[in-house]
């Protein structure tokens, strides 16, 4: 075989003992990354298990990609049991991490068992081996990145680690590296923490991914680069970063206000996040990526030799109107802090708006208020309650688990304001304004989530396209149901196998529009000794949407229903989302998946063999 998978690294915590093997040849229809995932945890994780147990199993892969010359090839994935939603946990982190990896021949972490002290995974050429870190538990994500470069004498290390969010098992601890990158939703960090492992840290390699320089390599990466450059949006992107859009979600009338209470703001000038624009200090990014979206700045009013990340797109809006926060300055702050803290600034900014509605509402009992001012907007509360939750303190003890438990503690109808499908809070796209990514937030596999499904499309394809792939200009109406089942579909595949790539969706979903993936296509035959058509990508994303699927039955615990919750139902009207419309769209997915409807795949749909993946001769 000539496949380049690289190989697996297998890590017992509970003997302290790292193991090097071969990728197995019986997964590589899954491709790597999230599909190799999903097949080892399936195959692996019995059910019943607390997923803060040692039992769990956590998984860092890259994707088929990952550290390749290809561009924006940064992506590792993350899985594991999630201990907030019970079912599957899953994460995307960029950076550095997943090609400093990749550069030493490993393909994927298996992580399993749970050390007696702190420790830290180092990983290299020669190998891995588990290091004292009982020094570092504690500290910040920042500091222990800093305090891990110093020990080994080498600013160059990439290192995975996390904070005081994932030691205190909050149940949506992240994983952060360098100073603007998480894996932050599910709470993998917890995961981690659970384990007593702080971080992981890895020093580059000399390992080539995919070696051969080809005139085909050459021409498939630089016209992969030219056609990123070329896209309408590359230049915009480059300059602002997601913070950029903020103006336009409100101008397309979806984003979130007041804990889902209300739609967009006529005040959208106070956190436009072009405007952070003239506080960058310089840009950043990720490993191979031409648009390099992230920024260093520095902002009048806090620390004054201090720099803070830009924050994108889902933190600014969360932390946001989300909490009706209006002060540019203080979002920055508190996006950093949850970053600092390493717990994910989605779930924690959503809780904190659920707990503003409630406080309104009066439906929050005064004894777990206390002193807090509850009002929409407060930023220093915020930062009390982010800080109550890492240290398990006051109405922190109750929102540290997410907005599902937290409904249940609290009873007297909480439950009505609790944002969440599956256990996982959404993110900032009001689902009554948008119908396919409201279908999007009740099928993702990991729970309400945006960029599990990235349903783009929706608002970038043009009439034509919709026209053409689902016989109606209406898919790409943002208001209509029609063809939204297959639409979302469509969706779903193309994001899973984008995250097997190991491949950013931004350049891929938002600048290329690439939901068909002929340019993908192009660039993994270009690079690697496969030889795949569309319908082998495809065929592999079916397979895998349904092993997760199949992974979610046998793991559920609880609700794990494919719904939304009562409060984005519209009940006086025929029209938009309604209960009648939504289940139209949902049976209308189950049936473009091949699902019956109650939405479980045949047994014969991860297991018969859609593709042969094979090689050049």
């Amino acid at each position: 075989m000539t496949r380049q998978f690289g190989q697996l690294l297998q890590v017992n915590l509970n003997s302290s003992q790292c193991h090097l093997s071969a990728f197995p040849e019986n997964c590589v229809e899954f491709i790597g990354g999230r599909g190799f995932n999903i097949w080892y945890l399936y195959n692996h994780l019995v059910s019943g298990i607390n997923p803060l147990s040692p039992e769990n199993i956590l998984l860092l892969s890259c994707g088929l990609l990952t550290g390749s010359s290809a561009p924006t090839s940064s992506r590792l994935h993350l899985n594991a049991l999630s201990p907030l939603t019970g079912i599957l946990g899953s994460s995307n982190i960029g950076g550095y991490a997943g090609a400093w990896l990749r550069s030493c021949n490993i393909a994927s972490i298996i992580i399993t068992g749970k050390s007696q002290k702190p420790v830290s995974l180092y990983i290299d050429s020669n190998g891995a081996r588990l290091e004292d870190a009982s020094h570092l538990w504690g500290l910040d994500t920042f500091e222990t990145q800093e305090i891990i470069k110093q020990s080994h004498n080498d600013q160059k290390l990439k290192i995975l680690t996390i904070g005081p969010g994932g030691e205190g098992k909050v149940k949506f601890g992240a994983i952060i590296t360098e100073k603007d990158h998480a894996a932050g939703r599910t709470g993998m960090g917890s995961v981690m923490g659970s384990k007593n492992l702080k971080a992981i840290v890895i020093s580059k390699g000399t390992h080539k991914h995919f070696p051969c320089i080809t005139p085909l390599h050459k021409k498939a990466v630089k016209t992969y680069v030219s056609e990123i450059k070329k896209s309408s949006e590359f230049d915009f992107l480059s300059k602002y970063g997601g913070a950029g859009y903020v103006k336009w979600v409100n101008d397309l009338g979806v984003m979130a206000r007041h804990n889902y209470g209300k739609i967009g703001t006529d005040r959208i000038e106070k956190i436009d996040g072009r405007k952070l624009d003239k506080n960058v200090v310089r840009p950043s990014g990720c490993f191979r990526c031409p648009v390099q979206c992230k920024a260093e700045l520095k902002l009048k009013g806090l620390e004054k030799d201090k720099h803070f990340t830009r924050p994108e797109f889902e933190p600014l809006l969360n932390l946001g109107p989300k909490c009706g926060l209006e002060n540019m300055t203080q979002i920055v702050k508190l996006d950093n802090l949850c970053t600092r803290l390493g717990i994910d600034s989605t779930s924690a900014a959503s809780v904190i708006a659920f707990a503003m509605d409630l406080s309104e509402r009066k439906i929050l009992p005064a004894n777990l208020v206390g002193d807090l001012d509850l009002s929409w907007g407060n930023a220093d509360t915020m930062e009390k309650l982010i800080y109550q939750m890492v240290e398990d303190k006051g109405l922190g003890i109750i929102l540290r688990d997410g907005v599902r438990k937290a409904a249940e503690l609290i009873g007297n109808g909480a439950y009505k304001y609790a944002a969440h499908i599956k256990g996982l809070e959404l993110t900032a796209y009001h689902p009554s304004a948008i119908m396919g990514t409201a279908l999007g937030y009740a099928v993702s596999s990991r729970g309400g989530d945006y960029n599990n499904v990235y349903a783009s499309l929706e608002y970038n394809w043009t009439k034509e396209q919709a026209k053409k792939e689902f016989g109606t200009k209406e898919a790409v109406n943002i208001k209509s149901i029609s063809a939204k089942g297959r639409l979302i579909k469509k969706a779903v595949i193309t994001n899973i196998i984008v995250d097997c790539l190991g491949l950013c969706k931004v350049p891929v979903l938002s600048l290329l529009k690439s939901f068909n993936l002929e340019n993908e296509i192009r660039l993994i035959n270009g690079l690697t000794d496969l030889d795949l058509s569309k319908k082998d990508l495809f065929d592999a994303g079916q397979r895998i949407a349904s092993l997760e699927k199949f992974f979610n039955i046998r793991h559920e615990k609880g609700d794990i229903e494919d719904s939304l919750p009562e409060m984005f139902i519209e009940k006086n009207s025929s029209r938009g989302l309604t209960l009648q419309n939504f289940k139209a769209m949902l049976q209308e997915y189950y049936a473009a998946m091949g699902w019956d409807e109650k939405g479980i795949p045949p047994e014969s749909a991860w297991k018969t063999n859609f593709c042969k993946l094979e090689e050049k001769k």
